[in-house]
């Protein structure tokens, strides 16, 4: 995945909370084997809404979300994140995420971020009165900042390190390879084994 340090862009109010991942991406939408072409499903059934935020043109090009509690409870469908990346999006700011999903975008590279309640209330106002207003998000400074303001977050070191590194959990175990390789050829013969030799009897056993 992608190295994380820091992004600026254009954020877009989502004021609703207990967004669940089947209203991120319906289950009927859920039908890929990889993790692209999931955009145009994102938040699909709101979208049809004319008035939904997303649909706005001042939010359209949208790369930060910032969204009301409990963002992506319910199931732990991975397509969620990657229909948010898909998208476009960046970075999540919300009071309280899902755990799984929170899980699930920490590892695929979409940052999200915890502030309290009051600080995304005051991010709403402002976003909604000066949509073209740029918000950058500091992983290295660990810092939201926006029109003079900046709010601290907290995100736990290992995460951190994997987002800035871009290390998901197959790169940071190829990391590895030299000494698992090495595990591997030196354990095998000292092993004991059930394995039963192959013969005519046992082929057809």
């Amino acid at each position: 995945m992608d190295a994380f340090a820091e992004h600026t862009g254009i954020a877009a109010p989502l004021r609703i909370s207990d967004v669940d991942t089947d209203q991120i991406i319906p289950a009927r939408f859920c039908v890929g084997v990889t993790k692209e072409g999931y955009a145009d499903a994102l938040l699909h059934d709101w979208r049809l809404d004319p008035e939904f935020v997303l649909n706005q043109p001042d939010f359209r090009n949208a790369t930060i979300l910032v969204a009301g509690e409990n963002f992506g409870v319910g199931s732990s469908r991975e397509m969620a994140v990657w229909a948010l990346q898909n998208y476009g999006f960046k970075v999540v700011l919300a009071p309280r995420f899902g755990d799984i999903f929170r899980g699930n975008s920490l590892k695929n590279g979409l940052l999200t971020v915890t502030l309290e309640q009051s600080v995304i209330d005051e991010l709403w106002n402002l976003i909604e009165a000066r949509p073209d207003c740029p918000v950058t998000v500091d992983l290295v400074r660990r810092e939201v900042r926006t029109s003079g303001a900046s709010y601290p977050f907290e995100l736990d070191d290992n995460a951190r390190w994997r987002l800035l590194h871009g290390y998901d959990d197959i790169s940071l175990t190829l990391r590895d390879v030299e000494d698992i390789d090495t595990y591997e050829t030196t354990r095998r013969p000292t092993l004991p084994t059930t394995a039963r030799p192959i013969t005519a009897e046992t082929s057809h056993a």
